[in-house]
């Protein structure tokens, strides 16, 4: 009995609501079609993935380094002196912190991937909604679903689906895009002719200090890491300096108990 009137009430709940969308206009998009349509959107993308995968080459290489340190750590620490081992464990924990920091300048919430993407793929995304909104205006759809999103759609009818006419939208205002980036640019172009020799040379003067900026910092990055070759260089002429004498130490110890040996022999 329970089950029956179960049935009853699940019955009434889906005419209600077929009569209640009677009066509904509902439309629907293929957001992944829709994007992979837009040549704009495959270059963000294209571009997108390169930068990650120049990311992650890098980080991957600082990790072999530090994989490099710990296993020549291992290798020599019997013919170093505690104070050298301590001084490498040290820069391997700062190695490890410098490749912590980096991962997360790399993919960290506000990471330049996250800045990145907001800069190439949002605006396209933008300008898809901004159509889907225009469309849906026009033509008074109640509810525009995206099939390509989690919401799952046991049977779509093909007349309801409004990729297309997104996609034309698009298009036309790219076309209106790009003729107002050409007046713009022209514009600009007859301002620039027009400029007086004065603002010229100041805008001459502002990219040499913007210049000079960037030589600076590039130059200060140099001698950092400079500093850090001739530091690591010295301290590897220490390592072998201590090697040749430990070894020299052990040669030193073999003659001498070879000629006790020999001096043994000779008395006897």
């Amino acid at each position: 009995m329970k089950k029956i009137s179960f049935t009853f009430v699940l019955l009434l709940f889906a005419v209600g609501v077929s009569v209640a969308q009677k009066n509904q206009r509902i439309a629907y998009i293929d957001m992944d079609y829709i994007l992979q349509s837009i040549p704009q959107y495959i270059e963000a993308q294209n571009a997108l993935d390169d930068k990650v995968a120049k990311w992650r080459s890098n980080l991957d290489k600082e990790a072999r380094q530090i994989e490099v340190m710990k296993t020549d750590l291992a290798n020599e620490k019997a013919i170093l002196t505690q104070d050298l081992i301590e001084e490498r464990e040290e820069d391997i924990q700062v190695k490890q912190e410098a490749l912590r920091k980096l991962e997360s300048l790399y993919f960290g919430p506000d990471g330049d991937m996250y800045i990145l993407r907001k800069k190439l793929i949002q605006p396209i995304q933008d300008q898809v909604y901004n159509a889907v909104q225009t469309i849906a205006s026009r033509k008074k759809y109640d509810f525009v679903f995206d099939k390509s999103s989690e919401l799952v759609m046991l049977y779509s009818n093909k007349k309801h689906d409004i990729s297309s006419l997104v996609l034309k939208l698009i298009k036309i205002d790219v076309k209106k895009q790009d003729k107002r980036d050409k007046i713009a640019a022209k514009k600009k172009l007859l301002t620039e002719e027009g400029q007086s020799e004065e603002a010229k040379q100041r805008a001459a003067k502002k990219e040499a200090i913007k210049q000079k900026k960037v030589s600076d910092r590039e130059a200060k990055l140099k001698a950092i890491n400079e500093k850090r070759e001739a530091r690591l260089k010295a301290r590897e002429e220490k390592r072998r300096l201590l090697r040749e004498k430990k070894e020299a130490l052990k040669k030193a110890k073999e003659e001498k108990k070879k000629q006790e040996e020999n001096n043994s022999k000779d008395k006897n």
